[in-house]
């Protein structure tokens, strides 16, 4: 008997998006590596972290796309991109990287909605939040690298924001929690 329950097009869009979540696994290993190895260990600590919370990310794909009885496809996965060449550059990437793949997720949505499938447009709003979070949290990283002087920041602005990012919780303060007493 016949158990899937998502259509071939969503089964590969769901997929290709597992797969996405591998590869930013993969970048933000290459990037924390880089950080490391540059003697950023905060800002490598915080990479690392998110390299685990993406291969999470990629395991609630599997599971869903189990759950629906649809057939996983595991294929491989391009390289990281190069080296950044700063910190700077290197939550440029991240914020860019970032966003490209809230477009991805906003695309299975919509597929989602167009087919009238449910249960996977459901699935899919804790990523939406979930990328709201990213973005926001690589936008604040960005702002923070601005005030330490971006492109130009001293070592001594970036030591402290190598600290900074040690104890930086993962998630960002995002609008949809803010009130008159806690904007």
């Amino acid at each position: 008997m016949n158990t899937n329950r998502l259509s071939k097009t969503l089964a590969k869009a769901l997929n290709d998006q597992m797969t996405k979540e591998a590869h930013a696994a993969q970048i933000y290993l290459s990037y924390a590596a880089w950080a490391d190895d540059q003697g950023y260990a905060g800002v490598a600590n915080f990479l690392f972290r998110h390299a685990h919370e993406e291969r999470n990310h990629m395991m609630k794909f599997l599971e869903y796309i189990l759950e629906r009885g649809a057939k996983v496809i595991v294929t491989a996965i391009p390289a990281p991109p190069s080296d950044p060449s700063s910190i700077n550059n290197c939550f440029e990437k991240v914020f860019q990287h970032e966003v490209d793949n809230t477009n991805a997720v906003y695309n299975i949505v919509n597929l989602a909605h167009e087919e009238r499938d449910w249960a996977t447009f459901n699935f899919m709003q804790w990523f939406v939040k979930e990328q709201l979070e990213e973005e926001t949290l690589a936008q604040t990283l960005m702002d923070k690298i601005k005030i330490a002087g971006g492109e130009n920041a001293k070592s001594d602005a970036l030591y402290a924001l190598d600290k900074d990012l040690e104890k930086t919780p993962d998630d960002a303060k995002t609008a949809e929690k803010a009130t008159e007493e806690k904007p």
